[in-house]
C-alpha cells in the first residue's frame, strides 16, 4: 500500500507543479487553508494522519488534473521505500456484487467472473476494485467511479467503506456509527437517508482505500 509519506509528497508536488504552496492548494480546492501543512501530517500523539479520499479529489479537481497523475507521483516515493509494488486486482461493478458467488463469507473475492484493473503502489494482497453505481456517494463518487477496497484494513467512524448486506445489496457509504447491536451507515449524498442495519443483517463491510476519478 501507499505510504503515508509517499501520499503527502505526491500532494506536495501538485502544488509545485501549479507553482503553489500547499497552503495556496488547499485554498483553491475551497479547503482550511492549513489542510496539508505540515503541522497536519502527525498528531500531537504521533500517529500518522492521512488526507481524506474527499480533499484529494477537490484538489484534483481544482488542478484539472486526474488521479493517475496524482498517483504516478506519489509511487516513486513507495517505490524508494520499497512499500509500493505495482499489481493488477480484481474488479467487480456493484451489481454483480450483488449477486452470490463473487465473494466468501468473510467479503474477499472468490469464484470467476472478476475483470483485472492495474492500480500501481498498492501493497495489499487481499485488496480489490469495485466500479460505483449510483448517486448516493455524490459529490464523491461518481457513477462509474472505480474505488478500490480492502477487506482486512481495519474501519474506524467516519471510514469511507462498502457494504454488503444479507439480502445481497452493495453500497458505498460512511461508517457512522457500529456497536454489537447496530450498525449505521450515512451517505455523503443528503438526498439519501442514513441506513440503520442490525449486525446480522450485513454480510460485510470494506473500507475504501482510493477512488480513481
Amino acid at each position: 500500500m501507499l505510504s503515508h509519506l509517499a501520499i503527502w509528497e505526491a500532494l506536495d508536488a501538485l502544488a509545485e507543479r501549479h507553482g503553489l504552496s500547499t497552503s495556496g492548494l488547499a485554498k483553491l480546492a475551497g479547503l482550511d487553508a492549513t489542510a496539508f501543512n505540515p503541522s497536519k501530517r502527525i498528531s500531537k500523539d504521533g500517529r500518522e494522519r492521512w488526507p481524506s479520499t474527499e480533499s484529494i479529489a477537490k484538489v484534483l479537481q481544482a488542478t484539472q488534473e486526474s488521479f493517475d497523475t496524482f498517483l504516478s507521483s506519489a509511487v516513486p516515493y513507495a517505490q524508494a521505500s520499497g512499500t509500493a509494488p505495482g499489481r493488477t486486482v480484481p474488479l467487480l461493478g456493484f451489481a454483480q456484487a450483488g449477486s452470490g458467488g463473487y465473494f466468501d463469507a468473510a467479503g474477499f473475492p472468490a469464484g470467476q467472473g472478476w475483470d483485472e484493473v492495474k492500480f500501481p503502489g498498492l501493497g495489499d494482497g487481499s485488496a480489490y476494485a469495485l466500479e460505483v453505481t449510483g448517486d448516493s456517494m455524490q459529490p464523491l463518487y461518481r457513477d462509474g467511479d472505480i474505488i478500490i477496497v480492502s477487506p482486512t484494513e481495519q474501519l474506524r467512524r467516519g471510514d469511507r467503506v462498502v457494504a454488503r448486506t444479507a439480502e445481497g445489496e452493495v453500497m458505498a457509504k460512511i461508517l457512522y456509527r457500529r456497536t454489537e447491536k447496530q450498525i449505521e451507515l450515512h451517505s455523503i449524498n443528503p438526498e439519501h437517508p442514513p441506513r440503520l442495519f442490525q449486525p446480522q443483517e450485513i454480510d460485510w463491510i470494506a473500507r475504501i482505500l482510493w477512488a480513481s476519478q
